[in-house]
């Protein structure tokens, strides 16, 4: 793979709004509920991921009804990663996968396994939009790195399994900024938004933007504007955790 395939590069969308939304889970009817409250113009506006389109929710196997779209573009998560996993011979742990909301997938047929799993795979691990006032970089959990663009160059160079393993854990699976609380600016982006850790409402650490508001668990969807960083709901005034 390339760094094109590991990451996805927008030009400033010069004809609509762009906006990203949290975790989606399979809540794809609540999603369709969410745009339609902002006035999502399918036709001139884009939806950017930050992942876990499916697991939990009741309608995971939508998720190639979206991929599918034009305006929607997604970065995985770490429950992409286990549908994967979970269709990749000798990767399979159906128990762990059952524990985390993939009953959907392990009820699938073999061939619809592997549709999922293949459109899943071709997804990016991180995205980058261009706007007027500049570049907004998507990812699931958080950067792997101090800057945007060291992650970038870091899959650029990456030239081993190993080594993209390593890289990837971090941007689908750490928690290590929000468990801390870390307040560091990554220089080089204007934002970089993230979901992954189900918070009650958005929340912001430096310039990392927290949009994951447990909409699987009863609470509901994100969406944060990338040309104002506004977000529906509105920001929390400090983190107030949903769960795990």
């Amino acid at each position: 793979m390339t760094i094109a395939q590991y990451v996805h590069h927008y030009a400033a969308n010069t004809v609509g709004r762009d906006f990203a939304v949290g975790d989606i889970h399979g809540c794809f009817t609540a999603l369709e509920r969410a745009l339609a409250d902002i006035g999502f113009d399918e036709s001139r506006d884009r939806l950017f991921s930050v992942g876990d389109l499916v697991d939990r929710g009741p309608e995971s196997n939508r998720v190639l009804e979206f991929t599918a779209k034009p305006w929607f573009h997604a970065v995985q998560g770490n429950h992409e990663d286990m549908a994967i996993r979970y269709v990749t011979p000798g990767n399979r742990d159906r128990d762990h996968y059952m524990l985390n909301g993939g009953a959907w997938l392990i009820g699938s047929t073999p061939n619809e396994q592997l549709d999922f799993a293949t459109e899943l795979a071709t997804l990016p691990y991180a995205i980058e939009v261009e706007t007027a006032n500049g570049l907004i970089g998507i990812v699931h959990a958080e950067c792997a790195t101090p800057t945007w663009r060291e992650m970038t160059e870091l899959f650029a160079s990456v030239t081993s399994k190993n080594r993209l393993r390593a890289l990837t854990d971090t941007c689908l699976w750490s928690r290590d900024r929000i468990q801390s609380e870390d307040r560091t600016t990554i220089p080089d982006v204007l934002a970089v938004i993230v979901g992954h850790t189900p918070l009650r409402k958005p929340a912001i650490l430096g310039n990392v933007y927290y949009i994951d508001t447990g909409a699987v668990f009863g609470n509901h969807l994100t969406l944060i504007d990338l040309e104002t960083l506004q977000t529906v709901p509105p920001m929390a005034p400090k983190i107030d955790w949903e769960g795990a």
